[in-house]
């Protein structure tokens, strides 16, 4: 018999200050010596969203490295998971965080990127990622695509044609159709067709599609949104922290919002899969040129565990 090995993780609700809302993630703080198939294994066996595994940093600048899997496959980067991640270190003292805002890098499968850790009386009130710089990869005009992208979300071509602002897949790190939708209703009401989307994602590059309205159930939200990526195993997020960046640079690069030096936009996300979420997203710009993206949030640890294999 195989020596058997003990890990332990902990598992957050990210985006959220409530148990059962947001994202959930898994964390494993200490991850070496897994086998690539060994860390799709266990994602596959916690079968939420994203599980992160925890590895010193090859580059002396980090602090740790970041490994992030579906439970289909391992992406380069990704939104919740670093802000889960990183809260669940920073909480339980792997991270220390001597200042009110401690800034540090971590390095994932595309580089180094900044995270603010924000505590207060040594709780983690807040964790806030630096993006990768936004990308405008291609704008979606075609009579016969927006058909097809209405027919994948179930909803009426009218309520995407007469929403002012393109379909446009924009990238902060992983690439997103993002299809604006002009009202509450239509949002809520989509019934997405699973082959579809992945049809599409393929068709454009992306890795999901996020649907948004600027009419919110929160007044204090800017954008309503539902994040679908059934291609990489996830058929609806509930807080989507990638998607989210790309989502907060489109609507800085399209006026979909009032645009000052630092624009501050709310996401609303997971109503209707009963995991309401919140996504603070930071978008710098200077002379209509987009600086920096930064998106954050708040998070809960509910889950303490160890698995045995």
């Amino acid at each position: 018999m195989p020596e058997q090995r003990s890990l332990k993780f902990y598992q957050a609700d990210v985006f959220t200050s409530q148990p059962f809302g947001g994202n959930p993630v898994a964390v494993f703080p200490d991850a070496k010596g897994l086998t690539d198939d060994q860390l799709q294994q266990i994602a596959r066996e916690m079968n939420l969203s994203e599980t992160v595994f925890v590895f010193p940093p090859t580059d002396p600048a980090a602090v740790v490295r970041l490994r992030i899997f579906t439970p289909t496959q391992e992406i380069p980067f990704a939104g919740h998971p670093v802000v889960g991640a990183m809260h669940v270190l920073a909480q339980l003292g792997f991270i220390a965080t001597p200042e009110a805002v401690t800034r540090v890098v971590h390095e994932c499968n595309i580089g180094l990127f900044p995270v603010e850790l924000h505590t207060r009386d040594g709780q983690v009130t807040r964790v806030v990622m630096t993006q990768p710089a936004p990308q405008f990869l291609e704008k979606i005009d075609d009579t016969e695509d927006l058909y097809k992208v209405a027919g994948a979300l179930g909803i009426s071509k009218h309520v995407i044609a007469e929403a002012k602002w393109p379909l446009e897949v924009v990238s902060t790190g992983l690439p997103v159709l993002i299809v604006p939708v002009r009202t509450l209703t239509a949002v809520r009401s989509i019934v997405p067709d699973t082959s579809a989307i992945v049809d599409l994602c393929r068709q454009f590059g992306a890795n999901g599609i996020m649907v948004f309205t600027t009419v919110t159930v929160e007044p204090y939200a800017t954008v309503h949104a539902r994040m679908f990526a059934p291609s990489i195993g996830i058929p609806e997020d509930p807080a989507t922290g990638s998607a989210g960046g790309a989502l907060g640079a489109y609507l800085v690069q399209n006026g979909a919002v009032d645009v000052g030096p630092m624009t501050e936009i709310i996401i609303e996300q997971g109503y209707e899969i009963e995991r309401p979420s919140r996504i603070l997203v930071q978008v710098e710009s200077d002379d209509d040129m987009i600086q920096s993206v930064k998106v954050g949030g708040q998070c809960v640890m509910v889950v303490e565990g160890t698995l045995t294999f």
